[in-house]
């Protein structure tokens, strides 16, 4: 038989009430005997900077299990440490902020990524988003940067418009000729889309042996670099 409440008579304890100071959080201390620490209170009413509410322990706190909060602000932290994979955000809208710089590094201790001050970030190695285009006809979509192309004869490349979602100014595209035998008299042509021009044009024609062409937006249209 199980029951929702409990009575404690306090005067069997021996002192008759908890002791410690007022809001802490009573502990076993011996046989029938508790007590309480000015390291874990308990606050009813703001207090010293803390909210109503709160609950203030002083020192080390150990958890083995999960640890489940609304709300998780760190202070005056000087190093995270952790072990295996860890996962910010869950939805693709999600935003990260960080205010500082900031280093990537590996195993080794090379530093793969930094974001330092003045706008300035260094990358040691950069792979860039790559697709073959294996047909005669092909409409760009995100992602989107380097664009080879493995079709012979005559191409046609739709890219987005330059002001598309996910794109705006400064996002580039490389498209490049992958072939090294004539087309034949055809090429690749490159359309807009919508009404964004490419160096003031609806198309740009690519020509010669294997040409390579790099665009990049101001958030209205495509221009070559």
């Amino acid at each position: 038989m199980s029951f929702g409440w409990a009575y404690v008579d306090c005067a069997d304890s021996g002192g008759g009430q908890a002791a410690g100071p007022t809001g802490s959080i009573q502990f076993l201390t011996g046989a029938n005997a508790t007590s309480g620490s000015e390291s874990f209170l308990y606050h009813t009413s703001a207090y010293g900077g803390y909210a109503a509410s709160t609950l203030v322990l002083t020192g080390t706190f150990v958890l083995s299990g999960t640890l489940s909060a609304s709300h998780y602000h760190i202070e005056n932290v000087t190093e995270i440490d952790a072990s295996g994979s860890t996962f910010f955000g869950n939805t693709d809208d999600d935003i990260h902020a960080r205010t500082g710089s900031l280093y990537i590094k590996n195993e080794a201790g090379n530093t793969n990524l930094e974001v330092g001050t003045g706008g300035k970030t260094s990358v040691r190695g950069f792979v860039t988003e790559y697709l073959a285009i294996t047909a005669s006809v092909y409409t760009a979509s995100l992602p989107l940067h380097t664009l080879g192309v493995q079709q012979t004869g005559q191409v046609n490349i739709q890219l987005p418009g330059a002001g598309a979602a996910g794109i705006g100014a400064g996002y580039t595209i490389l498209v490049k000729d992958e072939m090294t035998s004539s087309r034949g008299g055809h090429n690749i042509t490159l359309n807009a889309g919508g009404s964004t021009l490419i160096d003031g044009s609806s198309t740009y024609i690519l020509t010669g042996t294997m040409p390579a062409i790099s665009l990049y937006s101001n958030g209205t249209n495509w221009f070559v670099f």
